[in-house]
């Protein structure tokens, strides 16, 4: 997912987008330990976006300061 795609997002939508990737990421992880997963490239992009989600939530809340 693109940060400019992530930036039209409202902070609840953000935040609900956050927990939908981790329980996403929680997933594959899983997979992941028993052998099953297919693309283990899924997982690296899963972090990214959460990385990218997390950044700018934080940067929204700077901005409020």
């Amino acid at each position: 997912m693109k940060a400019r795609e992530l930036r039209e997002l409202s902070d609840e939508e953000l935040q609900s987008k956050e927990v939908e990737l981790k329980d996403q990421l929680f997933k594959l992880r899983f997979q992941h330990a028993l052998g099953q997963l297919e693309n283990a490239m899924k997982l690296r992009n899963i972090k990214k976006d959460i990385a990218r989600i997390k950044t700018l939530l934080r940067e929204k809340r700077k901005g409020t300061e």
